[in-house]
């Protein structure tokens, strides 16, 4: 398996692969294109945003600055948003439905190192995907940890840490997050 097969696949790889450095750069060079292109020239913001990502619905709207490791691993449903300063390490793949707002200045990693140091310093690390359901709303400085699924209809409190799965109809807050209350 090449590393980023391996990266895909949730293994061990090694994150200064050639292919992957330069996978990295071009996400870097496309975000910085994106960052630098003023919010009134939306054609052209949502043309970058789309060469970038690995799907999206038509109505998109995400502000600078952005930052995505690949951007090729994300995807995202109709009607999505996501405020200033937003990062997304989409070693794993990221996934978004339909209706999701995300406030300023979160995060959603995939990227996880193993425990053993001798390991993290071999430059071994490894991703599993995030997977964020329809009708979602995620409050500012919220950080989402590998492998979570957040359900659809959720409300996730301002300041989170999501470290587990939330069920769908759910409002969760805290570090680590936890559901305090179901919706209809």
């Amino acid at each position: 398996m090449t590393e980023k097969e391996k990266m895909l696949a949730g293994e061990l790889y090694k994150d200064y692969d050639g292919e992957l450095v330069a996978l990295l750069a071009h996400a870097k060079k496309v975000c910085e294109e994106y960052n630098r292109t003023p919010r009134e020239e939306r054609e052209k913001r949502l043309a970058i945003m789309k060469s970038l990502l690995g799907k999206t619905g038509e109505a998109l709207n995400i502000e600078s600055n952005v930052w995505f490791d690949y951007g090729c691993h994300t995807e995202v449903g109709e009607n999505f948003y996501a405020n200033h300063d937003c990062v997304f390490l989409d070693c794993a793949k990221i996934t978004f439905g339909d209706n999701v707002f995300i406030a300023p200045q979160c995060g959603f990693y995939t990227a996880a190192h193993p425990l053993d140091p001798a390991a993290r310093n071999a430059g071994l690390e490894f991703a599993k995907p995030i997977t964020v359901g329809n009708n979602v709303w995620i409050g500012g400085g919220v950080k989402v940890l590998p492998g979570v699924t957040v359900g659809d209809n959720c409300v996730i409190g301002a300041g989170s840490v999501v470290v587990k799965d939330i069920p769908a109809n759910s409002v969760a807050v805290g570090n680590p997050a936890r559901v305090i209350k179901k919706l209809k």
